[in-house]
């Protein structure tokens, strides 16, 4: 028994290792320039990753990707922020489902969009310290929100398909 917890424990570290290499990648690499920072698909990872592992590795999957690319992209004022909102963002997801594409998780995607649209635009307002300057900032938010669920949506009917839950993390 405590053999079979310490390899689910090691798969799942492996995955979320993984996930947040991934997120790196598609978000500090991967991204398109914008007057206050960038957009980027990152995020559809962070919802795979969210909808695939339990919720501490989804966290530290994303917190560790999303933070990190704010700030080897030159954004290290963004880091906390970001941690805060790709955290509160996993919690919207389940993997507790067969399969990644399932109702809760595309309910979780428009309130991923809600916390991830409202949370910058509250940060933004604090760091800038105006409610009126962050809302050039919205529109972009909103691009990068609507891209990374469909780079999700893509990707986990993909996955879905290959049975990915069943054969490889839900042993």
């Amino acid at each position: 028994m405590e053999r079979r917890k310490n390899q689910d424990n090691v798969r799942y570290m492996v995955t979320a290792a993984a996930m947040a290499a991934l997120v790196f990648v598609l978000t500090a690499f991967l991204h398109i320039p914008t007057a206050q920072g960038y957009i980027h698909i990152g995020d559809g990872i962070i919802y795979i990753a969210a909808s695939i592992l339990p919720l501490p590795y989804a966290i530290a999957a994303s917190a560790i990707g999303a933070g990190l690319s704010d700030y080897i992209s030159g954004f290290a004022v963004w880091v906390l922020p970001t941690v805060i909102i790709k955290s509160l963002t996993v919690l919207c997801f389940t993997s507790k489902k067969e399969k990644i594409i399932n109702k809760r998780n595309i309910v979780a995607l428009i309130i991923g969009f809600i916390i991830c649209v409202g949370g910058y635009y509250l940060f933004a307002s604090l760091i800038y310290g105006s409610f009126i300057s962050p809302v050039a900032d919205i529109p972009t938010n909103c691009i990068q929100s609507v891209a990374s669920s469909a780079l999700f949506v893509f990707l986990g009917l993909a996955l879905d398909k290959t049975g990915v839950i069943k054969k490889t993390l839900k042993k």
